[in-house]
């Protein structure tokens, strides 16, 4: 299973994604780590799209060795969040702004997401567990 947590820089992505993949013994694939192993911080159309490819490319890999994938980036666009592909989406909508306006212009909101963190809570990992093991269920995964 591939999960994505988008949303703006500074949103909370890591916050969540970090402790959910220790809830549900899965590997946490944060994007600012993939890009300075990879030394690309080119943040044009291009350079994002490579990074949605290089991010999942891992979280495939994670997910063929029979592990949960809970990667955390921007994914700024639905073309982006195509090219990752997630089983489920995460969206976190807990800013207006993010102080990168060339970000902030770019950011479309996601047309579908599996849930949706409009504000922030210290347990939102838990709740979030709670309804991605039941999906998981309905979806025999």
């Amino acid at each position: 299973m591939k999960i994505l947590i988008c949303g703006l820089s500074g949103s909370g992505k890591s916050t969540l994604a970090e402790p959910l993949a220790k809830l549900l013994n899965g590997i946490w694939i944060n994007a600012d780590e993939v890009r300075t192993h990879y030394d690309d911080w080119d943040f044009s159309i291009e350079g994002r799209i490579r990074q949605a490819e290089r991010m999942s490319y891992i979280a495939d890999g994670v997910v063929m060795s029979g592990k949960i994938a809970i990667a955390d980036f921007i994914a700024p666009t639905e073309k982006i969040r195509t090219i990752y592909n997630p089983n489920y989406l995460v969206w976190m909508d807990t800013l207006d702004n993010s102080g990168f306006p060339d970000t902030d212009e770019m950011f479309e909101p996601p047309a579908h997401v599996n849930y949706h963190v409009s504000k922030w809570f210290d347990d939102t990992h838990t709740q979030l567990m709670e309804i991605v093991s039941s999906w998981m269920k309905r979806n025999e995964i």
